[in-house]
C-alpha cells in the first residue's frame, strides 16, 4: 500500500475531522474481507497495517489443540512448541501468511470498503452534530425546491423544509439566506436526514433570544408563545426581578430589537405582553392591544369570560378570530368575550348590579372587594399600554 494513499489519510482526517484510527480499523477490516474473497481463505486472519511506511501483513490466528481437526482454524501443541516453547493449549498462535500476490485486486476492494466506512464516520460525526442542535435556530442557504421540500444548506448537510413548514407569505430562491428552527433529526440508512421549520413558534423564541440579550442571560424569560406564521403572534415575558421590565426590554431602543425579529419573519406582527400568575390580569394583557373592563373566572374549567367595551369588540376578537384564539393560546386558558352591553344584558356586567338584588354577606362583601381590586389591576396596566412599532403592539406595565 503506498505512502501516498497514507498521506491522503491524513488530508481526510484534517478536512473531514475523522480521526486516524477510525480509518486505519476501515482499512484493516476492508485487507481482511479482500484476502478472505480473494484468496478463497475462510480461516481467522489479522491485517497489521503499519502506518509510518505504509506496509501490510497478514496474520492467520489458530488455537493451540491436542488433536488437530481443521488446519486453517487449529495448530497442534507440538508444532506452536516449535515456533515458541512457551505455547500451552488454547493459546493463538499468529502465522504470516501475506501472499506475494496481495495488490491490485486486495488494494481497490479495500479502498471501496474503506471509502464506506469512512462515509458512515462522517455521517456519525454529522448526526452528533446536530442532533444536539434539536431545537435550535441556524441560518442556511436555500439550494433548490420541490413539490414536498425546500432544501436548505446547512454547511455539512442539506436540511429539509417541508411545505407545512413553509411560511404562506414567503418565496424562496436559490442562494436566499434565511433562519430556520431544527425541529428533528433522524438517523437514516442514507445518512442524517434534518428537518427545519419556518412557522414553528419556537423560532420566534429563539430569535428574541439573539436579539434581546436579557433574554439570553436569564434576565427576562418567555413564558408562552402563540403564533400564526406570516400573520401575528403573540410572546409572554416575565422578570423577576421588578426594576426590570421585560416588555421594554424586547422592545428595544426606538423598537429596534422587536423590530429586527419582525424584518426575519417578513413582517409578521408580534404583540409582546407582560406575563402574570393571576388569570384576571395575564387573560386582560393577552387580548392587548384591546381594553378590558372585567374577566371573571372559572377555575374548574379553566375558562374566562371577558368584557370589553362596545368599541372594542371587534378588536379584542380580532380578524377571523385571531386576537381571541391567540390569548387562549398564550395564557392556556378558554375565553369568551362578550360586549358591555352584552354583558349588561345578561346580568354579568358589573358585578355589583348583579349581586344588587340579593343579600350580601360579609364573606361576599370581601370577595367582591377582592375581584374589584383586581379589576383595577388590570384597568392601570391597559392604561400604560403602548404600541412600539407598526408591526407588533406591547402592554408595559
Amino acid at each position: 500500500m503506498s505512502t501516498e494513499f497514507l498521506d491522503a489519510l491524513v488530508i481526510l482526517e484534517k478536512e473531514k475531522g475523522i480521526s486516524r484510527e477510525v480509518i486505519v480499523d476501515a482499512i484493516e477490516a476492508a485487507l481482511v474481507s479482500a484476502y478472505k474473497r480473494n484468496f478463497n481463505q475462510a480461516q481467522n486472519v489479522r491485517v497489521d497495517l503499519n502506518v509510518e511506511t505504509g506496509t501490510m501483513r497478514v496474520f492467520a490466528r489458530k488455537e493451540v489443540v491436542e488433536e488437530v481437526f481443521d488446519s486453517r482454524l487449529e495448530i497442534s501443541l507440538d508444532e506452536a512448541k516449535k515456533i515458541n516453547p512457551s505455547y500451552e493449549i488454547g493459546d493463538i498462535v499468529e502465522l504470516e501468511v501475506t501472499p506475494k500476490n496481495f495488490g491490485r485486486i486486495a488494494a481497490q476492494t479495500a479502498k471501496q470498503v474503506v471509502t464506506q466506512r469512512v462515509r458512515e464516520a462522517e455521517r456519525g460525526i454529522i448526526y452528533s452534530e446536530f442532533i444536539d442542535r434539536e431545537e435550535d435556530i441556524m441560518t442556511g442557504i436555500v439550494q433548490r425546491q420541490d413539490s414536498r421540500f425546500i432544501y436548505v444548506s446547512l454547511g455539512k448537510i442539506e436540511a429539509l423544509l417541508p411545505q407545512n413548514e413553509q411560511m404562506p407569505n414567503e418565496t424562496y430562491k436559490p442562494h436566499d439566506r434565511i433562519k430556520v428552527y431544527i425541529t428533528k433529526v433522524e438517523k437514516t440508512t442514507k445518512g442524517p436526514q434534518i428537518y427545519v421549520s419556518r412557522t414553528h413558534p419556537g423560532l420566534l423564541k429563539r430569535l428574541f433570544e439573539i436579539e434581546v440579550p436579557e433574554i439570553f442571560d436569564g434576565t427576562v424569560e418567555i413564558k408562552s408563545v402563540a403564533r400564526e406564521a406570516g400573520d401575528r403572534s403573540k410572546i409572554s415575558v416575565y422578570a423577576e426581578n421588578p426594576d426590570v421590565d421585560p416588555v421594554g426590554a424586547c422592545v428595544g431602543p426606538k423598537g429596534a430589537r422587536v423590530q429586527a425579529v419582525v424584518n426575519e419573519l417578513k413582517g409578521e406582527k408580534i404583540d409582546i405582553v407582560k406575563w402574570s400568575d393571576d388569570p384576571v390580569v395575564f387573560v386582560a394583557n393577552a387580548l392587548s392591544p384591546s381594553k378590558v373592563l372585567d374577566v371573571q373566572v372559572n377555575e374548574e374549567g379553566k375558562a374566562t369570560t371577558v368584557v370589553v367595551p362596545d368599541y372594542q369588540l371587534s378588536l379584542a376578537i380580532g380578524k377571523r378570530g385571531q386576537n381571541a384564539r391567540l390569548a387562549a393560546k398564550l395564557t392556556g386558558w378558554k375565553i369568551d368575550i362578550k360586549s358591555e352591553s352584552e354583558a349588561r344584558k345578561l346580568g354579568i356586567y358589573p358585578r355589583a348590579a348583579a349581586n344588587s338584588e340579593e343579600e350580601i354577606d360579609e364573606s361576599d362583601e370581601s370577595e367582591t372587594t377582592e375581584e374589584m381590586i383586581q379589576l383595577e389591576e388590570v384597568e392601570n396596566s391597559q392604561e400604560t399600554g403602548t404600541e412600539a412599532t407598526d408591526f407588533s403592539s406591547e402592554k408595559i406595565e
